[in-house]
């Protein structure tokens, strides 16, 4: 009879069970659980189709949305005029507010790299 060095003498050694299936949760403390072998994994190409399918489910929203809030009404900017639907007034409305967060954001992110550089040069090695 043969004996695992990494099993210490005091504890029985562990049941044989089939390829796949995770150990008995009561164990010696730090021992993880395994996953199956036939659990589904993570990966870009799910993360991609995942967001593709969010983004047309939200896309068919915002349609219905404008489709259903056609009456037109009068927008005044800078002293310029234009009659547009409410839907497509909103929409552009959110479309400006998202462009300017993306603005602000980049500006951000050129600033902490320009520091970041600058860090960078004036460590010694």
């Amino acid at each position: 009879m043969t004996t695992d060095p990494s099993v210490p003498p005091d504890l029985p050694p562990p049941p044989a069970s089939g390829k796949g299936m995770p150990p008995d949760p009561v164990g010696t403390p730090g021992e993880y659980l395994v996953k199956p072998e036939s659990a589904v994994k993570f990966t870009r190409a799910a993360a991609l189709w995942s967001a593709l399918i969010t983004g047309f489910v939200i896309l068919i929203v915002l349609l219905v949305f404008i489709m259903q809030n056609t009456n037109s009404t009068t927008i005044n900017f800078f002293g310029w005029e234009w009659n547009l639907p409410v839907g497509v007034a909103i929409l552009l409305a959110a479309v400006c507010g998202g462009l300017l967060t993306v603005a602000v954001g980049t500006a951000r992110i050129v600033q902490l790299r320009r520091a970041a550089k600058k860090n960078l040069k004036s460590q010694p090695f």
